[in-house]
């Protein structure tokens, strides 16, 4: 891969001296969907799949840009005079406001930088590639000038870059699953505190698959923040009963106990998830670590529907996949995952059902929707590093 991306490099720039190739990886979320924002828990893992990058330093001040994703784009260029967002700039924006954010902090690269990008990660299919770029992006510029950054660290600049310089109002789920990713682990992770542990994935005879619906998603056009200044505007008005500085904080019977507080019904709806969601995410760790991977299964189911019916963050057409997982024998649990509103579902589906699973999720799709999705048996990979 490295020889590949030096050859891309070379092809864009017509040089390759003085090149470094790096990876982040991108992510799935098990469960614990939009609680990340809420103080909640959140359970992803690393993939293999993600962004690869090539960087060389310049002796001026220019940024050039180009994706072999995005051939027809050609080189973009920029400089580090120009750190300003902009819809003109496109997927530059996310490498932009990396730069940007360590100069906020006092680490501000003097000298420009020609960048090559390749992913792997399907675009539009909530597996990350924006999070991917970002921690790739940090990961480069720690490793090419010498910033004391840790990978935590590098989330954190990942998430605030996504928030003010993009516009995006995620959660730090993406990030630091992209930065703190281990093999064959999940992340249990406290968005509260940042607090977390690596819970081991022994699925023995089962695989995790991901099914995409190939429905693009566009977070920051979305109704992605609307659900986020929803659940924001619930936790202050239950604050004024219950001691919380997040949704999260609160048990099941708390929220039961307080809901009344909430003046609006559909706030009442979003905040019910995100409670009941980080809830459901201990008990799915739980479970996991007691080896029930049945339980673990139901609990996914359960987070889809909430996702569904209270959320509102699926669409028909995950709702087809989803629905069709759960009807073939030897899919343990089936679930929209990441930000909504299409992308993809994961499932955990045993060794010997995953070509039934795929013939079955298929024709439903294609006699529903009139598409056909792309699955991916993913491995379970590590956070970034230099090739």
């Amino acid at each position: 891969m490295k020889d590949k991306m030096i050859d891309i490099f070379t092809k864009a720039y017509k040089y390759n001296e003085g090149v470094s190739v790096f990876f982040a990886p991108g992510r799935v979320n098990l469960i614990g969907e939009h609680t990340d924002y809420n103080g909640g828990h959140v359970f992803p893992v690393a993939l293999s799949i993600g962004t690869y990058g090539a960087f060389a330093k310049r002796e001026d001040n220019r940024l050039r840009f180009y994706s072999a994703n995005f051939e027809e784009a050609g080189v973009i260029e920029s400089s580090l005079e120009d750190l300003n967002p902009s819809e003109e700039a496109g997927w530059t924006n996310y490498l932009k406001g990396i730069i940007w954010t360590f100069a906020g902090r006092g680490m501000k690269i003097e000298k420009g930088l020609d960048i090559v990008l390749w992913g792997n990660i399907p675009n539009g299919s909530g597996l990350s590639s924006s999070a991917s770029i970002e921690v790739l992006m940090g990961y480069a510029l720690r490793e090419l000038y010498g910033f004391s950054v840790t990978n935590v660290e590098l989330a954190q600049i990942g998430q605030y870059s996504e928030n003010n310089f993009n516009g995006m109002n995620c959660g730090i789920m993406d990030q630091f699953a992209s930065a703190m990713g281990k093999k064959d682990n999940a992340i249990f992770l406290d968005t509260a505190d940042l607090s977390f542990e690596y819970a081991p994935i022994a699925l023995k005879d089962k695989k995790i698959v991901v099914t995409n619906s190939k429905v693009k998603h566009s977070l920051v056009t979305s109704a992605y923040n609307d659900r986020r200044s929803s659940c924001e505007l619930a936790l202050k008005e239950l604050q004024g009963a219950v001691a919380i500085k997040g949704l999260g904080d609160l048990s099941v019977e708390q929220f039961e106990e307080y809901k009344h507080l909430i003046k609006d019904e559909d706030r009442v709806k979003k905040a019910k998830h995100a409670v009941y969601e980080n809830i459901r995410t201990i008990r799915a760790v739980q479970a996991l670590k007691d080896n029930d991977i049945e339980a673990f299964g139901k609990l996914m189911n359960e987070s889809h529907v909430s996702l569904r019916d209270d959320y509102d963050v699926s669409c028909p057409e995950i709702d087809v996949l989803v629905e069709a997982a759960w009807s073939v024998d030897g899919v343990t649990g089936s679930r929209i995952t990441g930000g909504g509103f299409g992308g993809c579902t994961v499932s955990i589906v045993e060794d010997r059902a995953i070509d039934s699973f795929k013939e079955v999720v298929t024709k439903a799709y294609k006699e529903k929707c009139d598409m056909v999705p792309e699955f991916y048996v993913v491995e379970i990979g590590n956070g970034p590093c230099t090739l």
